[in-house]
């Protein structure tokens, strides 16, 4: 998220994380931010830091300047940055691109410092790549991290993730598939595909 109107609309239908991504080389980049709007969402909205790679201080600095309540990290951030982190009382989000089942096996040095997990497609980017990986690999995840889905999903995958019975799965990260433009969210799509979810 980035435009002032398109945050209020989608905060309208309620969600329970905005993302802001703050990587410089992502076209989502949403710097500078308008902090008023932000300071509008309601505490139920659970404003999320994306960031790849970045260092810790400057991490703080933009969470102390928006006001964020947690980070999801999309880079080859260590252990301790998620400790230090989630010990600061801010929400942990790690993400791990998955490719094949065995990808799971990095996530154990993570359990426990980390709120959720997050499983994204594997590209040469850090996400936004809009391409699914297979969702069956997720029966062989066997952590006790609460984990979401991403990577290219669509609207007309409502069925699909209805039928995800994982113990661990708590929800789903949109966010190409569901755009107007870079940064901006098509409100009647969203809308309709969470109707769709909530049940």
């Amino acid at each position: 998220m980035k435009f002032p109107e398109n945050i209020r609309a989608v905060a309208a239908l309620k969600p329970d994380f905005m993302g802001f991504i703050f990587y410089p080389k992502s076209p989502r980049f949403a710097e500078p931010l308008d902090v008023s709007v932000l300071n509008t969402l309601p505490p139920t909205i659970k404003k999320i830091g994306v960031f790849v790679n970045e260092n810790l201080e400057n991490i703080l600095t933009i969470i102390y300047k928006y006001n964020l309540d947690g980070v999801q990290l999309h880079g080859t951030e260590l252990v301790k940055m998620c400790r230090e982190l989630r010990k600061a009382g801010y929400i942990v989000i790690k993400a791990f691109p998955t490719a094949a089942a065995y990808n799971f096996r990095v996530t154990k040095a993570y359990e426990g410092v980390c709120d959720y997990f997050l499983f994204d497609t594997k590209t040469d980017a850090y996400g936004g790549s809009g391409v699914k990986f297979n969702w069956a690999m997720l029966d062989e995840y066997k952590g006790e991290t609460p984990f979401l889905l991403s990577g290219g999903i669509a609207a007309d995958d409502e069925e699909a993730i209805l039928k995800i019975e994982h113990p661990k799965f708590a929800g789903v990260d949109l966010n190409s598939k569901f755009e107007v433009k870079p940064g901006e969210k098509n409100v009647k799509l969203l809308k309709e595909f969470m109707r769709q979810l909530i049940v």
